[in-house]
């Protein structure tokens, strides 16, 4: 199958090229306007409805019309010169507040897209007084708005909202102050937007230097973006086309983590095909250029097809978690892999054989083999002291682990670092009420047999939350239109997002709750606070169910490829160290150096994913080489020191670029953790495992490192001559 691929596509280059720009062009114009469609951006509704938070959040939606894509912006209004409202202040506050809710918010028009590729976001919002301070120094205002707070066109409309009010309430002498996720979300955009800019820049620069560098070729240092590029376009159209089949929901950072994948691996793959092309066109000069493109992709798409199933299957088995945020995100990530596998067995050979030689010009390097280098005094060190090589990466490693001691996870949104002007509000808010005024922990309680219910009846219930601890003001009972429901509002003293908020919210109001909800009723706790500790508990139970099935599987893909009981083992073996170690740094710079509250609770999961997978492939490539250059006669560890002088170039330099791309996340704001994690993840998956210790390995081992096959007649590996 895999040389059927590449035979074709090498036999017929410039049919798969236009093909393939033809996908990318469609595909990636109908990205932009799907993928709104597709996303959510409220957690709850990841979780299945039998926990309690999520059952809770139906319960809005379905007895109190909460909207489920509905996203509310806090709006303080006070007076200009800082004194308290009066009377006919709070008055004209709700004048202009009532006059808001009546005007259409047109959102800005998109210059840079066409009309169709454009939905209208434009909408009424719904604005309502909400609570004034006790002081009187503000009154709040609580503005709902439809749509997803990562959709660009929402945070348009919500620009344009937040410049209509601030312009209004200021020509009645009032100030405003806007706070909530959608304006966190966009001033935190805003913040970083030129940082974000600078930072793709400067890695889309890098790989290009770095390629000029390795290759002194134009045509090789763009080809590899352009190549990522077009089959990343077709990629993200088809996870997002996927996911409106299929009707699944994609979290709203999935596209964004697609990308930077797809970049890296991508990038990956064309390089180990590069290297491997220039090597084969210097020992055989002779050849033509398409035959040789032909030979090594059929060669080294075996050790890609290979790495690109361990990234799949890994990535697969979050299909078994309860959470669905992890649920979502793994297959359309293992669905984007297959596209970028498809591309690396058709497009990929097809430019190495429509540039044929012409790929590393103006360079002479074809005309001359190099002497080996820094890979070559590499592979010799490392295979004339192995055992002290492997002490050493063995040592390194363990001690980057002790930095897991004491770990937590951070179920909070990732602090930034940066005061926006949300975060000013919100920290003015709390100075005057409860810290979750603007966001609360709701009550909601139900008929168990759907008869109706009556406030007085849970006038108790009232009480014992108010008594709870943390807790600073109970908001008085709501009935739903059918009293069949009724919703309890709980503002407690500590931030939603807090740990203790958390806490509180599991334990002292859940147990209050249903020790007091009256007989003959169900009460259930949500809001956010509710909704992360339930989180912590679906993650937990994920974490359990998805390591071993993963790396089961990324185990029997290596056994299949590298038929070794042995070999496989070992690179089992030296991946989880390799993530143990990744996480530990991450803890130790964090959570002990840095002060944050833990690493955030998804690392853990997507850093195993992406360090035993994706750590993997660099391993699979120098295994796989290793075993060839055993299977010729001579001593074993002339065979390793071979395969790294050979390997190591492209390995540092894919380890280098996909380092590169994951870094990039660092400009979006609350992913510094998962950029420094994964970038070092890769540098040491890279640099230790698969320079270091796993040719350090082999070279103690020999051939018996593929037990049993080494020991068969024909197993190819010269039998028993040269055996290291």
């Amino acid at each position: 199958m895999i040389r059927a691929l590449t035979g074709y596509s090498t036999r017929h280059p410039w049919k798969v090229i236009v093909v393939w720009v033809m996908l990318a062009v469609a595909l990636s114009a109908l990205a932009p306007t799907l993928t709104a469609r597709v996303t959510q951006h409220r957690t709850g509704d990841f979780l299945p409805r039998e926990y309690d938070s999520a059952a809770a959040l139906h319960i809005a939606q379905e007895q109190f019309g909460e909207k489920p894509d509905a996203t509310t912006v806090t709006v303080l209004v006070g007076r200009s010169d800082g004194e308290a409202l009066t009377a006919a202040d709070r008055k004209r506050v709700g004048t202009e507040a009532k006059e808001l809710g009546q005007r259409r918010v047109v959102m800005p028009r998109e210059d840079d897209l066409p009309d169709f590729m454009v939905p209208d976001r434009s909408q009424t919002p719904r604005v309502a007084p909400a609570m004034t301070a006790p002081d009187r120094s503000f009154q709040l205002l609580s503005v709902q708005l439809v749509g997803n707070p990562s959709d660009k066109g929402v945070q348009g409309v919500y620009r344009a909202f937040r410049d209509a009010a601030r312009t209004q309430f200021s020509e009645a002498g009032l100030r405003t102050g806007f706070t909530g996720s959608l304006a966190e979300t966009v001033d935190t955009t805003d913040s970083h937007e030129t940082a974000s800019k600078v930072g793709s820049a400067l890695v889309m620069g890098f790989i290009i230097l770095l390629n000029v560098l390795v290759f002194r070729s134009v045509l090789a240092a763009v080809l590899p973006l352009l190549a990522v590029a077009v089959i990343g376009g077709v990629a993200a159209g088809a996870v997002v086309g996927a996911a409106l089949l299929t009707g699944h929901k994609l979290d709203a950072s999935t596209p964004d983590l697609i990308n930077v994948v797809l970049l890296g691996i991508g990038i990956d793959y064309l390089l180990f095909l590069l290297f491997r092309f220039r090597e084969h066109l210097r020992d055989r000069p002779e050849q033509s250029a398409r035959e040789a493109a032909a030979q090594v992709s059929a060669r080294v798409g075996t050790a890609i097809t290979s790495a690109a199933l361990t990234i799949v299957a890994a990535f697969a088995t979050l299909g078994l978690a309860t959470f669905g945020q992890f649920r979502s995100l793994g297959p359309a990530i293992a669905a984007a892999v297959l596209v970028m596998l498809v591309g690396s067995l058709t497009l990929l050979p097809a430019l190495l054989a429509a540039a044929g030689r012409k790929m590393f010009w103006p360079s002479r390097t074809l005309l001359h083999k190099p002497d080996g280098g820094r890979a070559a005094r590499l592979g010799a060190l490392v295979t004339r002291r192995p055992l002290t090589m492997l002490t050493a990466a063995v040592a390194l490693l363990a001690a980057l682990t002790a930095g897991m001691a004491g770990i937590r996870m951070d179920y909070g949104r990732s602090d930034t670092g940066d005061r926006t002007s949300a975060a000013v509000t919100a920290a003015e808010i709390s100075r005057a009420l409860p810290a979750g005024v603007s966001d609360p922990t709701s009550v909601f309680v139900t008929a168990k047999n759907g008869s109706p219910l009556i406030a007085d009846r849970l006038s108790g219930l009232s009480r014992g939350l108010a008594q709870v601890k943390g807790v600073g003001k109970v908001a008085r009972t709501v009935l739903s239109e059918d009293r069949r429901a009724a919703r309890i509002d709980v503002y407690l003293t500590s931030d939603p997002q807090s740990q203790r908020a958390r806490d509180l919210a599991s334990g002292p109001v859940r147990d209050v709750a249903g020790r007091l909800a009256p007989a003959g009723t169900t009460a259930y706790v949500g809001g956010t606070a509710a909704i992360f500790a339930d989180i912590s508990t679906a993650v937990d139970h994920d974490l359990r169910i998805v390591f071993p099935v993963a790396a089961a599987l990324i185990a029997l893909i290596l056994l299949l490829l590298l038929r070794s009981l042995l070999a496989p083992v070992v690179l089992m073996l030296s991946v989880g160290l390799c993530f143990a170690a990744t996480l530990g740094a991450a803890t130790l710079l964090f959570q002990h150096a840095l002060g944050e509250p833990g690493v955030n609770f998804t690392l853990p999961l997507v850093l195993f994913l992406f360090v035993v997978a994706l750590g993997t492939d660099y391993n699979i490539l120098i295994a796989d080489r290793i075993r060839e250059e055993m299977r010729r006669p001579g001593p074993a560890r002339a065979a390793v020191a071979r395969a790294v002088r050979h390997t190591a170039p492209a390995i540092a330099t894919a380890g280098l670029v996909l380092a590169g791309s994951f870094a990039t996340l660092a400009t979006s704001p609350g992913s510094e953790q998962m950029a420094f994690a994964m970038a070092l993840g890769i540098m040491l998956s890279a640099m230790v495992l698969s320079l270091v210790l796993v040719p350090a390995v082999a070279a103690v081992f020999g051939r018996g490192l593929w037990w049993p096959l080494h020991a068969r007649g024909r197993g190819g590996y010269g039998g028993r001559r040269g055996r290291g």
